[in-house]
This record gives structure tokens, C-alpha cells and sequence, in this order.
């Protein structure tokens, strides 16, 4: 059998809507900061009070999560674009050789977030964020964008499944033998 037709087996519904999260993810992520950044001019407010523990605030990112690893010089900008690439293309990688549903969208939603702030990072040399929760002068979290939170969202669903959903064969979801005995 030819290379064609194993791999167009492999592209089937639940890698499409795997593909369709991913593009919803990075269309929502790019239209909330062409928002904020166009009409609602945030890079020049700086902050927008929208609720007493949520802010909107302009930040800037020239690193990854947190600020760390932050790229300053054109070499170092470069290197975390090629980086953060490869890691992308690996999880899309992933996502066309997983075979469990679940898994598929959380690396979905990772794939979607790293993409959002990949575009960022080719059209600005930084992501940009903007999502500020906070108690008080109390921030508990770095301020974040929408791509973060599906990354994050992904990472946690994806280590979920792994280690409570699955069985020792990683094929369905753990059934409580109670539960069989006291159907019958």
C-alpha cells in the first residue's frame, strides 16, 4: 500500500475537528487582541478596569511562560521562534498519530495556543497579553492571553487523561468493578 492512502486513513473526523478547534483557538485569540490593540487601544489605556478582580492590561512578552527564557536580541528572537515551531509542528505531529478523541483535542487546544502566539512572535517579535486577575494589589498569575489559557487548558486535560482516565491499556476509561457487580 502506497504512503497516500495509509495517510489520508489517518486524517479522519476526529483529526479534522482537531484541526477545526486548533483554527478556532487562533482565530479567537488573534480577533480578542486585534481588539484590544485596534478600537479598544489598550497598548495606550495600558489598563482597563472590567471588573473588581479582572483587568485588562497591556503587556508585552518577549519570552515564553511567566517571561522566562526572554528573547531580546534578533539571535535570541530567532532561536525561540525556531523553537517554539518545532515544538508546534511536533504536537500537530502528535495529534495526527494519536488515536484517542480526547487526547486529539487537547493537543488541539496546545497547538491552537502555541500557533496564536507563534503569529504573534512573527508579526510583533513578542506575544501579547493581556488577561490581569488579581485580589487587590494581590496578582496570583503573570498576566496571560487567551492562547496561554488553551495551552495550559491542553497540557492539564492531556496529563488528566493520562494519569486518572486511562486503563493499563490507555485504550478506554477506568470502569469501577463495583459498578459491573452491582448491575447485574
Amino acid at each position: 500500500m502506497s504512503p497516500g492512502p495509509r495517510l489520508a486513513a489517518r486524517f479522519n473526523a476526529d483529526r479534522r475537528l482537531g484541526l477545526i478547534l486548533a483554527a478556532v483557538v487562533v482565530v479567537l485569540d488573534q480577533a480578542v487582541k486585534a481588539v484590544l490593540l485596534g478600537p479598544a487601544e489598550l497598548y495606550q489605556r495600558q489598563v482597563i478596569e472590567v471588573l473588581p478582580f479582572f483587568d485588562l492590561r497591556y503587556a508585552t512578552n518577549p519570552g515564553v511562560s511567566y517571561g522566562m527564557f526572554a528573547a531580546e536580541s534578533l539571535e535570541s528572537r530567532v532561536v525561540l521562534f525556531a523553537v517554539t515551531g518545532l515544538i508546534s509542528l511536533g504536537v500537530l505531529v502528535w495529534m495526527f498519530f494519536e488515536k484517542k478523541r480526547g487526547d486529539i483535542l487537547s493537543l488541539a487546544l496546545i497547538l491552537g495556543g502555541a500557533i496564536g502566539n507563534l503569529i504573534d512572535r512573527f508579526r510583533l517579535t513578542h506575544v501579547i497579553d493581556y488577561a490581569d486577575f488579581h485580589i487587590g494589589d494581590w496578582r496570583p498569575f503573570a498576566v496571560f492571553n487567551l492562547a496561554d489559557v488553551a495551552i495550559t487548558l491542553g497540557v492539564v486535560l492531556l496529563l488528566a487523561r493520562t494519569l486518572f482516565i486511562r486503563d493499563k491499556d490507555g485504550d478506554e476509561p477506568q470502569h469501577d468493578p463495583a459498578a459491573k457487580v452491582s448491575a447485574k
